[in-house]
């Protein structure tokens, strides 16, 4: 998820799930930066199909940048034609997502989710995740301004995907 010195990420593309975004042209030979969105850094990998800008691109080469990483596309031979994708986000459609273990959820499952405390307060939604070193936090978008709740067993109860909705409790301080 996006870090602080990141803009807030956009939503996907309705089918397809946030895997990077590309920051700027890097280089002379077209490669990208990207700022990572996903858990699985072998979606850079040479061979991998990512979707930019609604488009299947082939990734022929990729490499760590501290925190970022750089990607070589197919058909992007240098920093001009880089340029026209800043800030484009990568993509993979929905159906290629790997099964998660019980109690696991892909970020973009989360965004959405209603809010409600076990006493029944409807509080919002999740608007986006904050990722930190120790835990995620949840940002719920209320009516009186944005909620922080810490992905952690003692704050988030349930979360029922079908249903659309996430039960934390309201622990002191919270609220």
């Amino acid at each position: 998820m996006p870090r602080p010195h990141h803009s807030p990420v956009p939503q996907p593309s309705s089918g397809f799930v946030l895997v990077g975004r590309v920051l700027r042209p890097f280089g002379v030979r077209g490669e990208l930066k990207v700022e990572s969105l996903t858990d699985f850094p072998e979606r850079f990998t040479p061979g991998s199909i990512l979707y930019l800008q609604g488009k299947p691109r082939t990734v022929q080469g990729s490499r760590p940048l501290g925190r970022d990483i750089a990607v070589k596309f197919a058909g992007i031979e240098n920093p001009e034609d880089g340029s026209a994708f800043a800030g484009a986000v990568l993509e993979v459609p929905e159906d290629s997502l790997r099964q998660l273990p019980p109690g696991a959820y892909y970020h973009s499952q989360l965004i959405g989710l209603r809010v409600t405390t076990t006493a029944g307060q409807a509080l919002g939604a999740v608007t986006r995740i904050l990722s930190t070193s120790s835990n995620d936090i949840y940002v719920v978008e209320s009516d009186s301004g944005e909620i922080l709740v810490p992905a952690i067993s003692a704050v988030v109860q349930k979360i029922d995907l079908e249903a659309g909705v996430m039960t934390i409790e309201a622990v002191p301080g919270l609220l």
